[in-house]
């Protein structure tokens, strides 16, 4: 690999090379995590203050009551923790007859993230709790400058949030949403990052905070519990794992989808993919019938491991044999709607940190839809996610809604490691996106070659439902001529269109020891170090 790369997309950006670095999708959280590894921190400091800190500058994707996730390396082995949060106790599938809404406080299953910086920093940090809130609080209270591509989604969840619980009062000063370039004070969220702070993390779940929490949701007739609260716990899981060709591709276990990347590199394995080059229709046709194969399994039999049905596990899903045999049944003639296999017979903010000492950080928190469930909590600036989306009311599913459960995540921080040793810190944001998006950084930087920031500038692609495929419009017209043939149902999305196609931040451990930083153009956000 070799920096600068040619580059063959129009970019704004080169890699970035440094012994220190932070990526994310807002430049001043980048800074915060900067400012962290200056005064002695590690990665793990860096990364917590950048979460903390876009929980005030990117209240578009993440909150204070969002879910987190993260894949570290300190320096002599991986590690992974679920900081998902778990359905109130009392729900039940008979209480959403009406089928699961989409936004207000029955979405809201209990905030994990809170819980998710605390495990962190007691288990791996270096400055005290404290520290790492101060860049926070600061934009809190004193403001920021709104950046572009957040201004644009900030008026787009107005538009439809405002009469959520909360929302008007506390996201709408003036009556409307900040554009661009406005400057944005959260003094209520500032007064609850101090408390967490000062109770490492206790007031959030088991005193003033959780208190005030509780007592909203029974205003508006949730059942989110003050014993809910107390009840979260984040996990350390470790991670499930799939090899290509000397490397391998590290995700959380289930709940989450990154098992889905996983899988559809496993099948990739079996094909000739690492002959044709990353435009070449012929591999295009390949990766997204691959990544549809393992979409399907995903929504059939993911869920939390105590849910997952029919005795199949995460390690029957990565089976060689069982993923060889769906490879197989990729056509390369033509395009197909794949139903579920049987394995075992019978939108978000993500930011990526490294150190001079080794240590690798990726991590993503979220609210899921943009800006959640649109419920904030008056007087301290929690707004909440909206995780319940994740549940579905088919009886019998291994992620039918029930009390206590958690729901099938979309969020996911991916790690590479090679032979064993760390090589790339990485994620794309953006719901249904993430997988997909891990599996074509993969392959970009790993097998063809690209460095981080020409693999993020590149077009994507997102498989959809049946034969649909949505595509950027930056994507070669004769490769998309070439699938549609095929049979796939191409449309064509501009980067900053609905759902899109995420948001990636990079960072690659090179052979010299020094990282090389990626952050996508789609999004605000930058690389940096030092």
């Amino acid at each position: 690999m070799h920096f600068p790369a040619v580059p063959p997309y129009a970019s704004r950006r080169s890699a970035v090379m440094a012994e220190n670095m932070v990526a994310t999708s807002q430049p001043l959280a980048t800074q915060a995590g900067l400012a962290m590894l200056s005064r002695g921190g590690n990665a793990v400091d860096a990364a917590l203050a950048t979460a903390i800190a876009l929980t005030m500058l990117e209240p578009t994707g993440n909150g204070i009551g969002s879910d987190g996730f993260a894949i570290l390396w300190d320096g002599s082995a991986l590690h992974g923790l679920n900081a998902s949060g778990r359905a109130p106790a009392a729900w039940t599938p008979e209480r959403f007859t009406g089928g699961m809404p989409e936004r207000g406080w029955e979405t809201v299953t209990v905030p994990g993230a809170v819980g998710g910086w605390v495990a962190l920093s007691e288990k791996f940090g270096k400055l005290p709790f404290d520290d790492l809130f101060e860049p926070a609080i600061r934009y809190a209270e004193n403001g920021f400058a709104v950046s572009p591509v957040i201004g644009k989604l900030w008026g787009i969840g107005a538009s439809e949030l405002h009469d959520q619980p909360g929302f008007r009062d506390h996201f709408m000063p003036g009556g409307r949403a900040p554009v661009a370039g406005e400057r944005f004070v959260n003094a209520d969220a500032a007064a609850t990052l101090r408390m967490i702070a000062r109770t490492n993390g206790e007031a959030f779940y088991r005193g003033e905070l959780a208190e005030r929490i509780a007592a909203h949701a029974a205003r508006h007739g949730a059942v989110l519990t003050v014993e809910d609260m107390a009840a979260n716990a984040p996990e350390w899981c470790g991670t499930v794992e799939k090899a290509f060709d000397g490397m391998e591709l590290h995700e959380i276990p289930p709940n989450g989808q990154g098992i889905a990347a996983c899988m559809a590199l496993g099948m990739l394995s079996h094909t000739p993919i690492r002959d044709l080059s990353p435009e070449d229709p012929r591999a295009l046709h390949l990766m997204w019938e691959a990544m549809k194969l393992a979409l399907r399994d995903a929504l059939a039999y993911v869920a939390e491991p105590a849910a997952m049905v029919g005795g199949v596990g995460s390690a029957d899903l990565l089976d060689d044999g069982y993923l060889k045999e769906r490879a197989a049944l990729i056509d390369a003639a033509r395009a197909q709607d794949f139903g579920a296999g049987a394995p075992k017979r019978g939108g978000t903010v993500y930011l990526a940190a490294a150190d001079s000492s080794g240590m690798m950080v990726s991590y993503i928190q979220s609210n899921y839809a943009g800006f959640g469930s649109g419920v904030v909590v008056p007087g301290t600036g929690i707004h909440l996610q909206n995780r319940a989306l994740g549940f579905t009311l088919e009886p019998g599913h291994p992620n039918e809604v029930g009390g206590g459960k958690r729901p099938f995540h979309t969020i996911i921080p991916g790690f590479l490691t090679e032979k064993g040793q760390p090589r790339m810190a990485f994620g794309v944001m953006g719901g249904p996106m993430q997988a997909q998006g891990h599996v074509q950084m993969v392959l970009r930087t790993q097998v063809w070659g690209q460095d981080v920031q020409t693999a993020t500038d590149a077009p994507r692609w997102r498989v959809t439902e049946g034969l649909g495929v949505a595509c950027e419009t930056s994507m070669p017209k004769d490769a998309l001529d070439a699938l549609a043939a095929l049979g796939h149902d191409i449309t064509l999305e501009t980067p900053d269109s609905a759902f899109g196609f995420g948001g990636a931040q990079l960072i690659q451990r090179l052979d010299s020891g020094v990282y090389a930083g990626g952050s996508d153009p789609r999004k605000d956000g930058c690389a940096a170090g030092f």
